[in-house]
């Protein structure tokens, strides 16, 4: 059996989100621009595996945002808050493209409280994660490894990038049910939660305790 096997998942909007770490700069605004400057980063970083998710890994595939760059209607949010607008791709605040890193992003902050304030805690280093939140179109599983690694080949549609205040790589319930299906596919038994695992720990133990020495 393949031990590499593509899948679509589900059409459903579940929505993943995926964040690195100082990824996030201010650069000075134009002169007699009113804007307090620009951010500038990496949404993503191509080919590059995530911390240990409990069941797998997951890495980016080159490329992955090709379609959904061409389409897409993007904003630049603050913490993936709708009310804390900084920027939005069909305006031309927010630009974005793929090279051989990752996804590369610029955004002119908006002369509002919130462009202000997203550029003062850039700057003095309160904010320095960046994220981006996603659908997945098509992904990949490698089981030959230790650990299962999960590959997002393709993304269905991209929503918003922008900086965060707390850094942290998510696992996502889509990713986990994509994890499951695949399993199945290759009639591999999903691990037991460890509630089960210390049941049976403690049958076996309550078990060793009847038998007599001999």
């Amino acid at each position: 059996m393949n031990n590499v096997e593509s899948r679509t998942p589900p059409a459903s909007e579940d929505l993943e989100r995926r964040t690195l770490i100082g990824s996030v700069e201010l650069r000075a605004a134009a002169e007699g621009s009113k804007s307090p400057g620009t951010l500038v980063g990496y949404a993503a970083v191509f080919s590059q595996l995530s911390l240990d998710l409990g069941m797998f890994r997951e890495k980016l595939a080159p490329g992955c945002f090709t379609d959904s760059l061409k389409t897409d209607d993007v904003r630049g949010l603050v913490n993936h808050d709708e009310n804390m607008l900084i920027g939005r791709n069909v305006a031309g605040t927010l630009r974005m493209e793929q090279d051989e890193i990752g996804l590369h992003y610029e955004i002119d902050l908006p002369n509002t409280s919130v462009g202000h304030d997203a550029a003062e805690n850039v700057r003095l280093g309160n904010m320095t994660g960046c994220s981006f939140s996603f659908t997945t179109d098509v992904d990949q599983w490698d089981m030959t490894g230790a650990i299962p690694i999960r590959t997002v080949v393709k993304v269905r549609k991209l929503y918003d990038v922008g900086p965060v205040t707390y850094p942290a790589y998510e696992q996502t319930s889509v990713a986990c049910r994509s994890f499951n299906a695949a399993l199945r596919q290759r009639e591999i038994p999903p691990t037991p939660p460890i509630t089960t695992l210390l049941a049976k720990a403690r049958q076996r133990l309550a078990e060793a305790q009847l038998i007599p020495n001999s």
